[in-house]
């Protein structure tokens, strides 16, 4: 019998939470991203964008980059991008631009997500690309990484 896509979807989402601990380890907004390709990871990342002083070091950017220089090319056909938070505009955007094959996200971003929350960027059909997308991926780890992030952060405020 083979593996279900959900089996394959929560083993790669796995490593995209990974990569979002990385980012909480240096109080980076904790988001992981992987970049499969014919069932291969070849890029990971997790936000930088305090880090590199960068406002488009996202998790899902600074991972495609890694791709593009892996297969190089910036086209991205035959690959699918796992993050563990709903893309923001911004990162929908170069979806598109990199055709990449499958967006595969865990929680939805109902103050930024652009794929299904408050926009829908890749259903717009006078797009030259149309990305495949499967939400919901491991969204209660997703979600709580974020929401414990945050939570401290309140605390140190007060």
């Amino acid at each position: 019998m083979g593996v279900t896509q959900t089996v394959i979807d929560e083993h790669f989402m796995r490593l995209a939470l990974e990569q979002a601990h990385k980012a909480q380890a240096i109080d980076e907004v904790p988001v992981g991203a992987v970049v499969v390709c014919q069932g291969e990871v070849i890029a990971k990342a997790h936000n930088q964008t305090i880090s590199l002083n960068d406002p488009s070091a996202h998790a899902e950017i600074l991972a495609l980059r890694q791709a593009g220089e892996k297969l190089q090319n910036y086209r991205l056909v035959d690959c699918d991008l796992y993050v563990t938070l709903e893309p923001c505009g911004m990162c929908a955007g170069s979806l598109v631009h990199a055709r990449v094959k499958h967006l595969i996200y865990g929680a939805s971003d109902l103050k930024t997500g652009a794929v299904d929350s408050v926009d829908q960027v890749l259903a717009k059909s006078h797009q030259n690309h149309q990305v495949n997308v499967r939400s919901g991926i491991l969204s209660a780890e997703c979600g709580q990484i974020l929401s414990d992030f945050f939570s401290m952060k309140r605390r140190q405020t007060v």
